[in-house]
């Protein structure tokens, strides 16, 4: 069988010889093994295989892009002339580049081989764990399964980069029921390579499932007011990558100028207590990015440090188009704040009133960072303490205003396989009920 290195190398020849000036390969294998647990009981154990194959073609300033599912020559053969007529037809960009040389890399990560033995082991002990201490808990849905990737990225200024990739993913949905009534749907997971540890004992689904437990009875939010948002790690990873580097920090919020840190590097633009890095290479990563898309060896960064801008998150294209620098990694979830000097019960401790949030339900935000949606399973804080499971309510309020409005991160820190973050605290968002 052909290793995908000589595959690379075959499809950057046929590229170079049907016209192309650069190149770029890349080419991916993987193998899932899958435990499927629906209605609390074991459905299914299966093995899926998948390949994928990616040409990028330059000639002078115009790009040709083509991605398949085979290896098989005749289909590679197709994607190369596919490729070079996109070539044709695309309209000149002096921007698009790829990576001077930098040689070949080699990248393990995780755990590639899996034991499958010990894995359906500890998916079992979860499930009764569960049932256990977790008696109103209906597991709707579990799907633990590990994931096994090899890829390969290689181009014509010489660049070979072979990685190795593997980690057992846990991945739950599940609601609480009691009394003909019942909580609203949740779910949490992470990924790891412990197996000598029970996995109810790792990331923070303990402490969800145990929340989602007293979500049953709810009691509305009547009215409005301004307060302060406690944000759990999940939920503060979608806000920070979705919603805060997706609006202001990378893209085309950059290349179009809409982003409102456009001009804000080496400026404030958060709380001087907030810091926040990229960080694929940090060992908490599990199978974080090896490297760029445009062909360079990933390295962490801090995106803010202290509330100040230091790097925006931008590729050759988006530094090209913007006028910014090129970042040290494009990743935008291997997400690393580091942890407050309270612990979370200290931290609610200092506020009067606001919100628990561990689920955000909201469209995009606006450009300027307004944004508006419903918090789900979560809990009203007064006087210091986590008081009722609240239905589901609206929260509003500008992006921008809540990182300068953080008031603080927990000690505890989660660690879910692909971000290291505590729960955080922002004032001055807006909650509002019936």
């Amino acid at each position: 069988m052909t290793s995908l290195k000589e595959l690379a190398k075959i499809c950057l020849e046929k590229l170079k010889a049907a016209g192309a000036d650069t190149a770029q390969v890349s080419l991916s294998l993987s193998e899932k093994r899958e435990f499927n647990i629906d209605g609390g009981e074991f459905s299914l154990f299966r093995t899926t295989f998948n390949r994928n194959l990616s040409l990028t073609a330059f000639r002078e300033t115009r790009t040709g892009r083509v991605t398949l599912n085979s290896f098989d020559p005749d289909a590679i053969e197709d994607a190369v002339a596919d490729c070079m007529r996109g070539v044709e037809s695309d309209k000149p960009d002096p921007a698009r580049g790829i990576a001077e040389k930098i040689g070949e890399r080699e990248f393990k990560s995780g755990e590639p081989e899996p034991d499958a033995e010990k894995f359906f082991f500890r998916t079992r002990e979860l499930k009764e764990a569960i049932e256990a201490r977790f008696p109103s808990i209906i597991m709707e849905q579990m799907i633990n399964s590990h994931n096994k990737t090899e890829r390969v990225y290689a181009d014509t200024n010489d660049n070979l980069y072979h990685s190795v990739s593997g980690c057992y993913e846990v991945s739950l949905m599940f609601s609480a029921h009691r009394d003909g009534k019942s909580s609203s749907f949740m779910g949490c997971g992470y990924d790891t390579v412990d197996l000598d540890t029970p996995l109810l004992e790792q990331g923070d689904i303990a402490r969800v499932i145990g929340d989602v437990e007293k979500q049953i009875d709810t009691v509305p939010v009547t009215g409005s007011f301004t307060g302060t948002v406690v944000i759990a790690p999940d939920c503060l990873g979608e806000f920070l990558s979705d919603s805060v580097i997706g609006n202001f920090a990378s893209g085309t919020s950059l290349i179009d100028g809409t982003s409102i840190w456009r001009d804000k590097l080496e400026k404030q633009v958060a709380s001087e207590n907030f810091t926040l890095s990229l960080s694929p290479r940090d060992p908490a990563i599990l199978l974080g990015q090896e490297y760029t898309g445009d062909g360079y060896p990933a390295e962490d960064f801090t995106l803010i440090e202290n509330g100040i801008l230091k790097s925006f998150v931008a590729g050759i294209y988006v530094s090209n188009k913007a006028g910014c620098p090129r970042s040290k990694n494009t990743s935008t979830y291997s997400l690393v704040m580091p942890a407050g000097d309270k612990t979370l019960d200290e931290l609610i401790a200092g506020i009067d009133d606001g919100l628990f949030v561990y689920r955000f339900s909201g469209g995009q935000p606006a450009n300027n960072g307004d944004f508006s949606g419903v918090a789900k399973n979560s809990f009203r804080i007064r006087n210091g303490k986590i008081a009722d499971a609240v239905s589901e309510t609206m929260i509003s309020g500008n992006l921008s205003e809540m990182l300068r409005h953080f008031e603080g991160a927990s000690s505890e820190r989660v660690n879910n396989g692909y971000f290291l973050l505590p729960f955080a605290a922002f004032s001055g968002v807006t909650v509002s009920g019936k």
